[in-house]
Order: C-alpha cells, then sequence, then structure tokens
C-alpha cells in the first residue's frame, strides 16, 4: 500500500483544510489550517504524524523547502493538550538537519510541523492578542500586549518578557460586530526606570541560552554578553536601535480588532472565554499569524492518559 506522504499547508484544498481545522488531536496544526481557510496570513507548513518514518521525514522536509524556496526550515512540534512542559520549537535548521532532530520528537508521540523559516533577530513587532469574554452574550474586552523591533513572540508567550506597550478596549459584545472609537483605546506604556535594559538583557539571556545554543550558534557556558555580541557580529541591531513601539501597534490597533473580532466568530468551541493569538511583523515587512488558542484547552490537568480520553469524549 503506498504511504500517502504529508502535504504543505498552502497546497491543501477547501476540503482539506476545513477536516484540518476540525481536527483537535494537534492543536497547533489545527488552527494554521484554520486561520489559512479563513485567508489571514499565516506560515506555509507541513504535519507529520508520529508513526512516520525518518525517510517520509526527509521526504516531506525537500517538498516543503522546494515549495518555499528555501533551505532551512523551522521545526515545530504539537502534543495535543499539553503539560506545562514541552518541546519549545521555533527554532530553524539547514533541511538536512530536520529528519535526525524530529525522529525524538516523533518517538516521543508528538506531531512535527515543518514551518518556512522566519529570522526570530529581526522582527520589526511582535503582538500578543487575547479576547476575553465572561460568557456567551457577555461583553469582553480586547487586549494587545507588544514589543518592537528584535524581539520575538517567545518572549511574551514564554519569555517572562514584560510587554513596551499594553493596548486595551473594553465592552465588546464578540457576537455583534461594532467597530470601535479612537477614544475608546487605551494604551499605556511601560515606563517603569531600568525597564527597557532589564527587557533587553532579559532577552539577550533567552537568545543566548536557548535560541542560539540550540542552533548550534553558541557554545558551552553563555550569558547575555555572547548573545549580543553574536548579533552585532551578524548585523542584527535591531534590539539596539530606538523602539517606536507604541506608535507601530497604535497603527495597527484597528486592523488587529477586526481580526480578532472574525477569530472570535470562527472559534468552534461556542463556549470560549479567553482566546488567544500572536502576531508578527517581519523585517521584510511580511505578516503573519502564529496560533489561536483557547485558555481552557491548552494544558491537560490530568495525567495524560486521562487527558486524551476527556478530549475523546468531549
Amino acid at each position: 500500500m503506498a504511504i500517502t506522504l504529508p502535504r504543505p499547508l498552502h497546497a491543501l484544498t477547501a476540503a482539506e483544510l476545513a477536516s484540518a481545522a476540525k481536527d483537535r488531536r494537534w492543536p497547533k496544526w489545527q488552527t494554521m489550517a484554520l486561520l489559512h481557510a479563513l485567508k489571514l496570513p499565516v506560515l506555509n507548513a507541513c504535519l507529520i504524524e508520529p508513526g512516520h518514518s525518518t525517510v517520509v521525514v526527509r521526504t516531506a522536509a525537500h517538498a516543503l523547502a522546494a515549495a518555499t524556496g528555501t533551505e532551512n526550515l523551522m521545526i515545530r512540534s504539537d502534543g495535543g493538550v499539553e503539560k506545562k512542559q514541552y518541546y519549545r520549537g521555533g527554532n530553524t535548521f539547514p533541511v538536512e538537519e530536520i529528519s535526525p532532530r524530529a525522529a525524538g520528537l516523533l518517538a516521543d508521540g508528538r506531531a512535527v510541523i515543518l514551518v518556512e523559516p522566519t529570522n526570530r533577530f529581526t522582527n520589526r513587532l511582535t503582538v500578543l492578542m487575547r479576547m476575553d469574554r465572561p460568557g456567551p452574550g457577555q461583553p469582553g474586552h480586547l487586549t494587545l500586549e507588544a514589543l518592537g523591533p528584535g524581539y520575538d513572540v517567545a518572549d511574551l508567550t514564554r519569555g517572562q518578557i514584560p510587554p513596551q506597550v499594553t493596548v486595551h478596549l473594553g465592552d465588546i459584545d464578540w457576537g455583534r460586530y461594532q467597530p470601535p472609537r479612537w477614544n475608546e483605546w487605551q494604551i499605556t506604556d511601560d515606563l517603569c526606570p531600568g525597564g527597557e535594559g532589564a527587557r533587553r538583557r532579559r532577552r539577550l539571556e533567552r537568545l543566548a541560552t536557548q535560541t542560539l545554543t540550540d542552533g548550534g550558534h553558541l557554545h558551552g557556558t553563555v550569558g547575555a554578553d555572547h548573545a549580543e555580541a553574536w548579533l552585532r557580529e551578524h548585523g542584527f541591531l535591531q534590539l539596539f536601535a530606538p523602539q517606536s513601539t507604541r506608535e507601530a501597534v497604535a497603527r495597527r490597533a484597528r486592523r488587529l480588532f477586526d481580526d480578532a473580532f472574525f477569530l472570535a466568530l470562527a472559534q468552534p468551541n461556542r463556549n470560549w472565554h479567553c482566546l488567544a493569538t500572536a502576531f508578527s511583523v517581519f523585517d521584510d515587512h511580511r505578516t503573519v499569524y502564529w496560533d489561536l488558542v483557547d485558555g481552557e484547552r491548552k494544558y491537560a490537568t490530568a495525567p495524560p492518559a486521562v487527558a486524551n480520553h476527556q478530549e475523546r469524549a468531549a
């Protein structure tokens, strides 16, 4: 029997996207399919489920690399309803390294998502969007947390780095579109003395101990100074430039609200209370959404076997 090879996200038909958007086994892939089906910008990617051989991984990697015109790919992974500790993906590697790096994830029962590469050192803007609703039919609110040049999504989602700018919009009826007035937006800058220096140093520490070490760029015991030297040596100076984050996020706030409203309407869980997604503006001005997370379904609160049973029952 012939093996059906995984296909790039952007090559899937409307019916295949609809099917993937309903498959809750792999939430990251599910929401990438939903975002793409809704015509929102999302990176091209490929899902490889556990059980596939290294030959399939290698073939899929070369197919995605050819489709995106690149020699490198990003590795993410998907484990269903996650525990608090799970693989921190998002780093980019040469295509030849993809198969051996993916093997351990597949052996652990995790799906591997291969994604077209990005340069996580040169982002222009990163925004974490949170949509809250106390209950169906009750007014909610939208919160945008933003970081400027040189930061990335992981800094906000798991890096414990506070945003430079926070934007809040309240009294939203997520079931009925109402364009916000300009005076309803609340924009707050982080003016903590020394805050930007501490934020930048935390970013450099994360790059040193995680991104640059995992990618083979730094070795041994490293810290913020090593990461800064590496960035400057390679001409990635965005993190050290003026941070006009307030203006950048304010220009996009209305568009982000429209997209958030659209995503809230398309959310399969009609009883959602908290949704979140992340948005990036790359150095080449491309924009992309990453995932759409339902806060109540992100992490397992029971042992994996019980959680899997609960997921199937739901």
